[in-house]
């Protein structure tokens, strides 16, 4: 048991974040109120951190990425293909199959080696996916 130093509520330890450099292991302020910390900073600094957020994006370092490509030329290629196509207007992006939601689509590969036979999905059913079956074929 551990009292909250934000709330003063007594509660189980697994209330709390584990945080390496405290006595104990856990943080001194309980999940509920760090979250609501959380959520404050953010509404309170939201043009901020957008900014940050945009900034920061998804970017990989150079040797990476190079190293990614190297080990998946197939995979590699066939998300170059198509990103050229929908630059192009050769290919557009559709509504998720599965649930219809038309933000966060991806391109899914059954197929490496047949990049412009894709299936769009949402970020959630891609991870479905690939966790129910694993890489797609030829994926190197």
């Amino acid at each position: 048991m551990k009292e909250c130093f934000k709330c003063g509520e007594v509660k189980d330890i697994d209330c709390f974040y584990k945080h390496k450099q405290m006595p104990d292991g856990h943080l001194n302020k309980c999940k509920e109120c760090t979250k609501k910390d959380v959520l404050k900073h953010r509404l309170e600094n939201i043009d901020r951190i957008r900014e940050y957020d945009r900034n920061r994006g998804n970017r990989q370092n150079k040797e990476y990425v190079a190293e990614y490509r190297a080990k998946y030329p197939n995979k590699y290629k066939a998300h170059m293909i198509v990103q050229n196509a929908i630059r192009s207007g050769k290919l557009f992006k559709e509504p998720c199959e599965i649930c219809g939601i038309k933000e966060t689509i991806n391109a899914h590969h059954n197929d490496y080696l047949k990049p412009l036979n894709i299936r769009w999905l949402c970020s959630a059913h891609h991870h479905q996916w690939h966790t129910e079956n694993g890489e797609a074929r030829n994926g190197k």
